[in-house]
C-alpha cells in the first residue's frame, strides 16, 4: 500500500465534456458538477488523497443508470457506482476522471419471500434499512462489515464481517444480480434457486469485482431466520496464541459459534478509554452463539471449558439484549477507540487473512513488527476465520512518517501471502493494495485482464482498480 499507487491516469477530456453537457439535459438536477459534491463522491476512508469525478448523477432506476453507461460508452468516459463511500482502499476515486454513479436514491425492497427466505434489493439500500425492513418478518440479513455500507457496495467488494464465521461472506450470500454492462444493456445472472449446474457462475464473478466489470442494480440475498436466543460473552487470555488456540479447537469441535472477535492488549486498552470499561488489558476473544435456549447455553458451556482448558479467564456470557448490545458496540466502536489513543494523528486501517492454524504466529510477527519499528497499531480480527485488521496510527504531514507506515503494511500483506494467505480479507483491493496483487494472483492477473477486457473493452468501469493500469 503507498500513496505511489494512486496514480492519476489519462483523461478524456473532449469525451468528459460531451458526456457532462448530454447528461446535465438529460438529468437536470440530479446531475450535479459542483465542488462540494465531487469531492463528498471521492472521499476515501484513508489517507490516500481523493481523485474527484467531473460529475454526480442521482439515479432512480435502473433505467437512469443504462442511459448513464450508454451516454459515457459512447463517449469514452469512466463511470464509477457510489454506494455509501465506507470504502477503504480508494475504491471510489476517479482515477481517470469521468461520472460518479450516486445510488442513494434506489433503496428500495423489490420482493420479499419470506417463505423462500430470500429478498431482491435495489443496491443503494443499506444494511441497516433492510434489516429495519425485514423486523416484522422473523427474518434477517446477517452479513455486518460494521459501516452502515450499501448491499450494493457490498456486492461489489465481497464484503464479510464479524456474523461470516457462521453465515459466510457476501459470495454465500448473493444469489443473483441485474447489472448494466459496457452496452449499457441490462443482463440478470444466477437465480433465486438454492443451486445450479448451469454454465458460467457469473454472480460470483460481479460478486467482489469491484464495479471493474458492470454496474450493479438489483440483488436478490438469502435471508436468515432470527435465532430464538442470542448469547454473547467476553474471555481474556494471558497470549495471543493462547487465544488463536481457543479458537481453533472451538472450530474443529464443530461449536457453531456465529461471533469469535480477537481483540489484542492495545486495542482491549484503547477500548477501555474510550467506552469507560474495565476489561483486563490482555489478548481478549468476544463471542456469540445463535440457537435456542438449551443450545446457546450448550455453546457456551463447551467454549468455557476450552477456554480453561488454554489458561482463559472465566467466560463471562449473557443473552440480556441490552448487555450484548453493549458489548458488540464495544466491537463496533473499535476503530474510534483505537484513533482516540492519539487524535493529533490519522489513522490506517489495512486487512489481511491467513488459515486460521497461521493466526496466532501471524499476528505474533505483526506485533513484534509494530514494536521494533515503535507504531502505535492496535489489532482487531475476525478469529474465526482468520482476518484481522491493523489500525497505524501516523503523522500524515511527515514523509518519513509515512514511508514507515507504508512499508510496514507492505511487509504485512507478503507475511500474510508467505503463509498461504490474502493481502484483504474484505478491504478489498482498490488502488490501497493492487501493490501486492501480482505476487498474489502470479500468471492469474492476466486472466483477470482477459475477463476486464472482454466484458468492458472501453475501460469506462472503474479504471485503474484492482492492478495498474500498464499491468
Amino acid at each position: 500500500m503507498a500513496i505511489r499507487d494512486v496514480r492519476q491516469g489519462k483523461r478524456n477530456e473532449q469525451g468528459i465534456a460531451a458526456a457532462v453537457e448530454i447528461l446535465k439535459q438529460s438529468f437536470g438536477e440530479r446531475f450535479q458538477t459542483g465542488q462540494a459534491f465531487r469531492e463528498q463522491h471521492a472521499h476515501t476512508t484513508t489517507y490516500l488523497p481523493s481523485q474527484l469525478p467531473d460529475g454526480v448523477v442521482f439515479v432512480e432506476t435502473s433505467e437512469d443508470v443504462k442511459e448513464v453507461v450508454r451516454t459515457c460508452a459512447a463517449h469514452k468516459v469512466p463511470v464509477i457506482a457510489f454506494g455509501t463511500g465506507s470504502s477503504l482502499e480508494g475504491q471510489v476515486n476517479a482515477t481517470h476522471g469521468g461520472i460518479s454513479i450516486d445510488f442513494s436514491r434506489m433503496n428500495k425492497v423489490l420482493r420479499l419471500s419470506p417463505e423462500d427466505l430470500d429478498v431482491t434489493v435495489e443496491p443503494g439500500i443499506t444494511r441497516e434499512e433492510l434489516n429495519v425492513h425485514l423486523r416484522d418478518t422473523g427474518l434477517f440479513f446477517p452479513i455486518d462489515p460494521g459501516a452502515n455500507a450499501s448491499i450494493g457496495g457490498m456486492t461489489a467488494t465481497r464484503a464479510s464481517g464479524t456474523n461470516a464465521v457462521r453465515y459466510g461472506t457476501m459470495k454465500d450470500n448473493v444469489l443473483a444480480l441485474t447489472v448494466v454492462t459496457a452496452e449499457g444493456e441490462e443482463i440478470h445472472v444466477g437465480t433465486r434457486a438454492r443451486k445450479s449446474s448451469a454454465g458460467y457462475d457469473l454472480t460470483r464473478l460481479y460478486v467482489g469485482s469491484e464495479g471493474t466489470l458492470g454496474i450493479i442494480t438489483s440483488v436478490t440475498l438469502r435471508l436468515q431466520g432470527i435465532p430464538e436466543k442470542i448469547g454473547g460473552g467476553v474471555c481474556a487470555f494471558e497470549t495471543i496464541e493462547a487465544a488463536c488456540n481457543a479458537v481453533i479447537m472451538t472450530i474443529q469441535m464443530g461449536i457453531p459459534v456465529a461471533r469469535i472477535e480477537l481483540l489484542d492488549a492495545m486495542q482491549i486498552r484503547a477500548c477501555n478509554a474510550y467506552s469507560n470499561l474495565e476489561y483486563p488489558e490482555k489478548p481478549t476473544l468476544f463471542l456469540e452463539f445463535h440457537g435456542t435456549e438449551e443450545t446457546v447455553s450448550l455453546q457456551s458451556a463447551q467454549f468455557a471449558e476450552i477456554a480453561a482448558e488454554f489458561g482463559g479467564d472465566e467466560f463471562v456470557w449473557t443473552a440480556n439484549a441490552e448487555e450484548r448490545a453493549k458489548l458488540w458496540k464495544t466491537r463496533h466502536n473499535a476503530y474510534w477507540a483505537g484513533r482516540a489513543l492519539a487524535p493529533s494523528l490519522n489513522g490506517f486501517s489495512t486487512d489481511v487473512c491467513v488459515p486460521i492454524s497461521r493466526l496466532a504466529e501471524c499476528v505474533a510477527e505483526t506485533q513484534a513488527d509494530i514494536a521494533a519499528e515503535g507504531l502505535l497499531a492496535p489489532i482487531v480480527g475476525h478469529a474465526g476465520d482468520g482476518n484481522f485488521h491493523v489500525l497505524v496510527m501516523f503523522d500524515d504531514k511527515d514523509p518519513q512518517s509515512v514511508a514507515k507506515v507504508e512499508a510496514f503494511t507492505h511487509r504485512l500483506g507478503e507475511r500474510a501471502l508467505a503463509m498461504d494467505g490474502t493481502c484483504t480479507g474484505e478491504h478489498g483491493v482498490g488502488q490501497g493494495k493492487l501493490g501486492l496483487m501480482a505476487q498474489e494472483s502470479g500468471p492469474a492477473l492476466a486472466l483477470m485482464q482477459a475477463v476486464k477486457k472482454s466484458l468492458d473493452p472501453g475501460n469506462i468501469f472503474n479504471p485503474g482498480k484492482i492492478w495498474h493500469q500498464e499491468d
